[in-house]
């Protein structure tokens, strides 16, 4: 049963990586060397290949819990860190939730590699640090498109429906506060992600 769930997360997880990205490839590929009206199509053929793909990979890597390596997952973490980073229009509490499958992988791979309670420490630890790094890269972006734009605190204002007016002060203590608040708050999810999973699919003895 754990191990048929394992599976099924780690499909849910891979499945989409080759049709998003050979959609975005034939879509730019199609605004950059087609007219417009073939940008659409561009982007189907993208999808549709993608979907191709994905029928010999998700047999090939759901099945092996101990493969693919480290990059290959950092990777997509990245992937999936950009893209929710650019369809939230570079709002990155979105991002948080991406912990919580970093965590379920590296917890299935310890499992799989029978490793013990120090490793796990150790391993939960640097998975840390990497989500939590790459998050404050996305924090940093977008602090950065936060200030430059010139409407930030009236969209703000609007968005919240607050009553009164939103200074640059408190767009900044919101980017420190916020910002600190959700590099503290990963860190702490992404480690609880690993060591809910490693003894949720550690075989009792």
């Amino acid at each position: 049963m754990k191990t048929k769930l394992e599976r099924s997360i780690r499909a849910l997880i891979l499945a989409p990586l080759a049709p998003l990205a050979l959609l975005l490839v034939g879509w730019w590929l199609a605004y950059f060397l087609l007219p417009a009206a073939w940008i659409f199509v561009g982007a189907l053929c993208g999808l549709l290949l993608g979907l191709l793909f994905d029928i010999p990979l998700l047999k090939k890597w759901v099945s092996r819990v101990d493969a693919p390596g480290f990059a290959f997952w950092a990777a997509v973490f990245l992937f999936y860190s950009v893209g929710l980073f650019g369809f939230f229009m570079g709002v990155p509490v979105f991002n948080l939730a991406l912990a919580l499958p970093a965590g379920f992988i590296l917890g299935g791979r310890l499992v799989a590699q029978q490793a013990d309670e120090y490793r796990l420490r150790v391993a939960s630890r640097r998975t840390s640090v990497f989500t939590t790094t790459v998050l404050a890269c996305i924090c940093a972006a977008s602090a950065v498109v936060a200030l430059v734009d010139p409407y930030t605190e009236a969209n703000l204002q609007g968005m919240l429906a607050l009553p009164f007016d939103v200074t640059r002060g408190m767009v900044i203590g919101l980017i420190l506060v916020g910002g600190t608040s959700l590099l503290f708050f990963n860190w702490w999810l992404t480690t609880a992600s690993v060591h809910f999973t490693y003894r949720f699919l550690k075989p009792q003895v």
